[in-house]
């Protein structure tokens, strides 16, 4: 009977750790859903508010009458009473249609397509670079706690992190694209590949990655102490465990308890960090972007803010904003499946 018992309790409980997860996950899910519609109320009210007529911006003095004024306020649906506009953007911002750029005379969403891919091939790269490095150095910075090692990585990544990213990229540019003293002029100033490249041959392949060297780079050296930090805090507070202990006096070497056991459980906080910055990967870094001249969401943004291009701002907005909040879901799923003790 106590058998029997047990089995039936073992029974029940695995469906119980299914279904807390399962809860969790619907949670989430509702909490990323809320998030999402404040995020098109506010994208729909923050760019009506903003100083300007987009008419007369527009019209650069062209629209001298109020008829052509009227005209393109009832083409653009800027006449309607709020409430409709504010339905009419729902529909089309689910159909994917996010309007016409004022600016480029094409629709913003075939815009943002097109500046995405630089975006994420820049920025993507170097989150990748910077989380293999500062996750490697926070790793050796905690196993040697006080090294000079340590200290000189825990330094230099505080410095660069300090560092403005616009200012590394023209210190960056100025040394190792234009030349300084014995160093010639290695990689371009600026642009995603040559005027006469192919970008989908080999040359031109290589020609883009040679333009990106400088920005991937840049990114990379600022996001380091991000990844680093976190993983030097997250593994010395592993340290101090009794797991460790007892996996010391089961004979295992000193390695083995570093990778097995403790980086395992350290990972979990640098885990949540990739998750996020993924995020970040789809705005950009405009900073960057607009120093080395890349054709990506972030450079679109500032050009349009020039004009100012409503609808190309509230597009990337929008974009931006989505990759964020669809991230930091992903990161809380991840996060809940590493570690149960989330879940309640």
């Amino acid at each position: 009977m106590t058998l029997l018992a047990g089995s039936e309790v073992a029974a029940d409980s695995a469906p119980a750790r299914g279904n807390s997860f399962g809860r969790y996950a619907l949670s989430r899910c509702f909490g990323a859903l809320g998030s999402l519609v404040f995020m098109l109320v506010v994208s729909f009210f923050l760019f009506r508010v903003m100083p300007g007529d987009p008419a007369r911006t527009l019209g650069r003095g062209r629209f001298s009458t109020p008829e052509q004024l009227e005209e393109f306020n009832r083409t653009y649906g800027l006449d309607q009473p709020l409430p409709q506009q504010f339905l009419t953007f729902l529909k089309n911002t689910l159909t994917g249609d996010l309007g016409i750029s004022l600016r480029y005379r094409v629709p913003v969403s075939d815009l943002i397509l097109d500046r995405m891919w630089p975006t994420i091939l820049l920025v993507g790269t170097s989150t990748l670079l910077a989380t293999m490095v500062g996750v490697w150095l926070g790793i050796r910075g905690a196993w040697n706690r006080g090294s000079k090692f340590d200290n000189v990585s825990t330094g230099t990544s505080l410095t660069l992190y300090a560092m403005p990213e616009w200012w590394l990229g023209l210190i960056l540019i100025a040394v190792f694209a234009v030349g300084a003293g014995p160093i010639p002029g290695l990689f371009p100033t600026g642009g995603l590949h040559s005027v006469d490249a192919d970008p989908s041959s080999l040359a031109g392949v290589l020609d883009t990655m040679r333009h990106l060297t400088l920005p991937v780079i840049t990114l990379a050296l600022a996001y380091l102490a991000d990844y680093a930090l976190i993983m030097r805090s997250s593994l010395l507070d592993e340290l101090g465990e009794d797991y460790l202990t007892t996996a010391r006096a089961k004979g295992l070497r000193d390695v083995q308890v570093r990778n097995r056991h403790a980086v395992r459980n350290a990972l979990l906080p640098t885990t949540t960090l990739v998750a996020l910055n993924i995020g970040f990967v789809v705005s950009g870094a405009i900073t960057v972007e607009t120093v080395f001249s890349i054709p990506g969401l972030g450079l679109l943004a500032t050009e349009a803010l020039s004009v100012p291009d409503y609808w190309v701002l509230q597009g990337t907005f929008l974009v931006a904003s989505a990759g964020v909040i669809l991230a930091n879901l992903v990161a809380n799923l991840v996060y809940g499946l590493l570690d149960p003790r989330v879940r309640t």
